[in-house]
């Protein structure tokens, strides 16, 4: 029987069709958001599978929202594109036995090392000096006084794979000592990656530079605001290369105001791209890049291979290596089988 899969206007990177061309079983369809809604609802009725856009491109109504899976009955699974997937109603999927699926640590380096040049770069105001050097004439050098990253301190909130390869980066260039804040991991498993496992509050206050590597969830959203940026060093460095809406914009630009902290990069916002007139842009000691932390050449075709080589485990009825809700497999065990008439095995 064939597989139904399906996606919106782009893969990322066309790496992915010779991974998955070789399966003639896999029938993947390419819709279009300009095509009317209705048309493209009746032909998704029969997918199995949808690779979903990230945030930045997504458009509405195609969200891996409750209304998407309740008219997609044969759905099974929503591969996203990197390691958010704020874009899916994750337990809207696990009521209806459909897998969530993310790509984690096919693009951690191409983030880790974004996350550590924006450190370097507002710490060393390297942007504010090429800028004045553009237009600043006699400009005097001991206005840009920079900040080295030798043994100081980074604290990283949320220490998965990019979380990780950000403090080992650090650790191994700068010898930094590592603060953590993940209350999903032990002490003794963050401390098995080389940091130091610390409540939110005491990261905040220790850090000379803070990187933020969590997902975006109900539990993150919001966490970061007023109280956490009053209790940071007026030298520390805010850096977010994660999701917006885990800091609370307005209360980052009041905090860079009041001079409660030293600077920020910025990588991510609410609404991307953020209004040109909005007040963080306005700020010389902030940099900012439009979400492209993790879409570098070398993470555009990682993504694409290692999503196309997850929906072949999925298809062949073997557990997917990034699974995001467990709590989903059995009800997807018995609706894959009354689909395809093969029950993938139990998790272990």
């Amino acid at each position: 029987m064939q597989r139904s899969l399906v996606y919106f206007e782009n893969w990322i990177d066309p790496a992915w069709m010779p991974v998955l061309e070789p399966h003639k079983d896999i029938v993947v369809t390419r819709h279009t958001y300009a095509a009317p809604a209705e048309d493209t609802w009746a032909k998704l009725k029969g997918a199995h599978g949808y690779q979903i856009q990230p945030r930045t491109e997504l458009k509405q109504p195609w969200f891996g929202s409750p209304e998407f899976v309740s008219r997609c009955p044969d759905l099974l699974a929503i591969s996203v594109t990197g390691a958010g997937y704020d874009v899916v109603d994750v337990d809207a999927c696990t009521a209806a036995g459909v897998i969530v699926c993310n790509q984690s640590g096919t693009n951690s380096q191409a983030v880790a090392e974004h996350a550590l040049g924006l450190m370097l770069a507002v710490a060393n105001k390297i942007v504010k000096s090429d800028r004045d050097m553009r237009t600043v004439k006699n400009l005097q050098r001991f206005d840009y006084v920079g900040v080295e990253m030798l043994g100081k301190t980074i604290g990283i909130i949320g220490i998965g794979q990019i979380g990780l390869r950000t403090a080992r980066m650090c650790k191994a260039a700068f010898g930094a000592a590592i603060l953590a804040y993940d209350p999903y991991l032990t002490a003794a498993q963050i401390a098995e990656r080389g940091a130091q496992k610390v409540e939110l509050e005491e990261l905040m206050r220790r850090s000379d530079f803070i990187s933020v590597h969590c997902p975006r969830t109900a539990e993150s959203f919001g966490m970061l605001g007023k109280a956490q940026f009053e209790m940071m060093k007026p030298s520390a460095f805010f850096v977010t290369t994660a999701r917006g809406g885990i800091h609370k914009e307005d209360e980052l630009y009041d905090a860079l105001k009041a001079k409660k902290l030293a600077g920020a990069g910025l990588d991510v916002f609410l609404d991307e791209p953020p209004p040109l007139d909005h007040p963080l842009l306005s700020l010389d000691n902030v940099i900012v890049t439009p979400h492209n932390a993790g879409i570098s050449e070398d993470a555009l075709r990682a993504m694409a291979v290692g999503a196309a080589e997850q929906w072949i485990t999925i298809f062949e009825g073997k557990i997917p290596p990034r699974l995001i809700n467990p709590q989903a497999w059995p009800k997807y065990s018995e609706r894959f089988q009354k689909i395809f008439g093969v029950k993938p095995p139990p998790l272990t």
